[in-house]
């Protein structure tokens, strides 16, 4: 799997970064190439596109449903149903309650066939083509998951890898078991302990370095810093518990696993 980092800036997007967007891509056994996208936050499917045509996008994965994760669903749907291209159609996992939303952010009720809908369900795996998602609720104010992706690994050492995805969460179960033993943890990182964040929102640099490391993850990315924080600082804080490679995600970085 190849995991690109689209947009990265936390709450909303920042003077060099849109909000949350990663693209995952994984090649099957007839060499077909596959793309996921994780969130779809305010600013991404600019960027996006630097990467991928929007046309090929097979599914779009959705933590939940905040503005910096999914506002550019409307822009996408408006890609896909008026490309001369197309019209294509893409499928969006997301929780409970996305078709009315991007409704929502579209302006407009009228459904067409460009963005295909279904509702993530715990313990009920996703394909799409080489590529497994698995999710588990986390603690945010709305309903929020955290996923488990596992395809091919591009690694002559092994066959297959897992990326592990937090989205907006709360130290919790459904976070720790998403990380165990991941190959790269995903991991959004909004605020510093000293920051006194309140609890059940997001997750403090410091925690995201507890979890990682009981988690025993290979490789720890940290994402949605707002466009206030000090990288610097937040890299520290992870680094007081996490021992394994450790970076701050950055627009364009990519990783092969």
């Amino acid at each position: 799997m190849r995991l690109t980092v689209v947009g990265c800036s936390g709450a909303v997007p920042g003077p060099a970064s849109p909000a949350s967007c990663y693209l995952i891509e994984a090649d099957d056994a007839d060499g077909r190439t596959w793309r996921l996208v994780l969130d779809m936050g305010s600013g991404a499917l600019g960027a996006l596109q630097r990467y991928c045509d929007p046309l090929e996008i097979d599914a779009v994965a959705i933590s939940h449903l905040h503005p910096d994760h999914c506002a550019d669903l409307a822009g996408l749907h408006t890609y896909l149903s008026y490309h001369p291209d197309g019209p294509a159609e893409t499928l969006v996992y997301g929780p409970f309650g996305t078709a009315s939303r991007i409704d929502e952010l579209r302006g407009e009720g009228t459904h067409t066939r460009a963005l295909t809908t279904f509702a993530w369900q715990t313990g009920t795996p996703v394909r799409v083509g080489p590529i497994t998602i698995e999710v588990e609720s986390v603690v945010h104010p709305v309903p929020a998951y955290a996923m488990r992706i596992e395809g091919p690994s591009e690694l002559e050492s092994r066959e297959s890898a897992v990326i592990a995805y937090s989205g907006d969460t709360d130290v919790c179960a459904g976070l720790k078991k998403v990380a165990s033993g991941a190959d790269v943890f995903l991991c959004e990182a909004s605020f510093l302990d000293s920051d006194n964040a309140p609890e059940g929102m997001h997750i403090t640099a410091l925690n995201v370095g507890k979890v990682a490391q009981q988690a025993a993850c290979d490789r720890l990315v940290v994402t949605h810093l707002p466009p206030w924080a000090d990288p610097n600082a937040t890299r520290v804080e992870v680094g007081m518990h996490y021992r394994g490679a450790l970076d701050i995600a950055r627009p364009g970085m990519h990783i092969v696993v």
